[in-house]
Formats: structure tokens, sequence, C-alpha cells
């Protein structure tokens, strides 16, 4: 396994640093990442960008907003947050199998005195306060999984910089996000500063792994670099052009996160349609699209259009009546 330590706090050069490790280094060798960003959000691969942040307080705060590869929910990060990656085969377990690559971030904090838990669908918890978000990409047999850990972050910048949909906080029974989420740094037994505890967090995992650390080329540079003015500092791939649609169909799914199914009908035809959300999915929606365009807004029709497709490879965990529930009651 390579050990890849980021010099940067650029969230656009990370999450171009992430994805070239895992287009060219991960071919043959597994790969293990620690790397922090100034202040940032990251956006969800599925998510509607300007839903997901405060925009007034994103620009006053000059906080970037930048799209990663993986589904999920947007994140706040700053310097008192430690990113962990981990890039290796998928293996028979299925491709959204968070408790794996959570257990040895557990197993490191219970040598710093720290009982985490891993919880939800891609939560870790301490005394049931949410101090990890995790999220996973597949493609070609490979899982690339990458987490935060809130060590010392400002968790008031994480409850302004962030929207919560009514729809969250009603199925969850949360009055605030910084209500729900805490730092690693309030249950340590002894105070580290963050680039200590990333310190300890770097040799459990080179116990755990026999890790070999990778210098990268001046040729691995430039291609990141490439790769984050070509793609992460881009708006189209960040925002995105969103068209105007008719119908917004919206739903929180137990296991599944939010699908809001924006639909263009004309004469109960479909005309247009797009997914956002926070969900998990491992193909490209843009096959799903197809099948479903032309059809009559009518359940059965649907269900005739979804016959033959894996519902599950475009929304995780979700099952079609509930998906025709969404699109056609």
């Amino acid at each position: 396994m390579y050990y890849i330590e980021s010099d940067s706090v650029d969230p656009r050069y990370n999450l171009a640093l992430e994805q070239y490790a895992f287009d060219a280094l991960s071919v043959g060798r597994d790969v293990f990442m620690l790397w922090r960003n100034k202040n940032a959000i990251i956006v969800g691969r599925h998510q509607n960008t300007v839903a997901e942040i405060n925009a007034a307080f994103v620009k006053e705060k000059d906080i970037s907003v930048v799209r990663r590869l993986s589904g999920g929910g947007a994140v706040y990060h700053d310097l008192g947050n430690v990113n962990f990656t981990f890039i290796t085969k998928a293996g028979d377990s299925g491709v959204f199998d968070f408790a794996s690559f959570c257990r040895p971030v557990v197993r490191a904090l219970a040598e710093l005195g720290v009982t985490a838990e891993i919880n939800g669908r891609n939560d870790m918890t301490i005394e049931g306060r949410k101090f990890s978000g995790n999220a996973q990409y597949h493609r070609d047999g490979r899982v690339l999984h990458h987490g935060t850990i809130l060590y010392d972050s400002d968790l008031g910048v994480v409850g302004e910089a962030l929207v919560v949909p009514a729809d969250k906080i009603e199925s969850k029974g949360l009055a605030s996000v910084r209500s729900r989420v805490a730092n690693v740094k309030e249950y340590m037994r002894e105070e580290i500063p963050v680039d200590r505890f990333m310190a300890v967090l770097r040799d459990s995992m080179f116990r755990e792994f026999g890790m070999e650390r990778y210098s990268l080329t001046p040729e691995d540079v430039a291609a990141v670099q490439k790769l984050r003015q070509d793609v992460y500092a881009a708006w189209d791939w960040n925002y995105g052009a969103s068209p105007a649609y008719s119908m917004v169909r919206e739903r929180r799914v137990e296991g599944v996160g939010k699908i809001s199914v924006h639909l263009e009908v004309k004469r109960g035809v479909i005309e247009g349609i797009a997914f956002f959300g926070d969900y998990f999915g491992a193909a490209d929606a843009s096959s799903l699209v197809q099948a479903l365009i032309g059809r009559r807004r009518e359940r059965g029709e649907l269900a005739r259009a979804l016959e033959n497709i894996d519902l599950g490879a475009y929304f995780h965990n979700l099952d079609k009546e509930t998906f025709l529930d969404i699109l056609a009651r």
C-alpha cells in the first residue's frame, strides 16, 4: 500500500490528487492518503450545489465550494479537520461497505483513549455525536473511500455554511447541525495539536498496513495540476448549469438518503429529468434518464421502463416501488 500525504491545503488540488491517485497510482497498488483543506464546502457528486450552501455566508467568508467524485452529502472542511482516503479493490462485500474502511480509524482513536462507533449508513460517532462522514466512489472494480475527521474544527461555521433541509431535521429529530457534531479533541485524554493528531493517525496506519511512502514526481504534480484546472476549479463541475424543470418530486428514504427528481413534463410525457440528492450510486444516471425520457408519467408505463434496470446501481438500497412512488404518485 502506498502512503501519500498532501502538502497542499487547496481543496481543488487535493480532490484532483485523490482522483489522480485513483486513476493512475492505484492500478497496481492500494493507496492511503491523509490531507487537509483550508475553508471549503465539499459537495456530493449528485447534489444540487446551490441548494446545499448558504451562498451569502460562503461568499462573505471566502469559502471554496468544490464537488467531489463520490455521492453523499455536503461537508465542511477547515484546517482543524483531517481527511483520509483508502483506494483499493472493491472486493466481494459490495460497493458501499463503509465499515471496513472506518474500523482502522476507530482502532487508531482507541490508541488515544477515544471510543468511537460506526453508526448509520456512513457516519462515525463519539457518545452519539458525529465526528466523521464518509463517502465512496466505485469504478473498474476499485473503490475510493474517503472520510472526514473533525478534530478541532470551527463547528459554528459548519452550522452557518451548510443548509440543512427541513426533512433531514425532521427525520433525525435534530435541532441543528451543530447540536449533533463533535470534535475528537473534546474527548482526548491529552489535548494535542492537529498536526500531531494527524501524525498519530498516520503511524497507526503504517503499523496496520505496512505502507510505503510515495513521493509525487514532477510528472505526477503536473497531471494533478491539470486535473485541478480542468475539473475541480471549473464552474461547470462545481455548480453546473441546472435547467428549469416544471416539477420537483422529493423524498428522504431511510437507508438511501434524499432523492430530488426534477421533471419537465409536457402533455403527461417526460421530456426532461434530472436527479439530485445525498444518496450513493455507482452508475452514471445518463442511461436511467434515457430509459425514462419519452415515457408517460404514469406508474404502469414507468414500471415497464424500469423492468430491466438495476435501480440499486443508481440509488444504493432503493427499491423500485419507492422510486415509482417518487416519480408518479
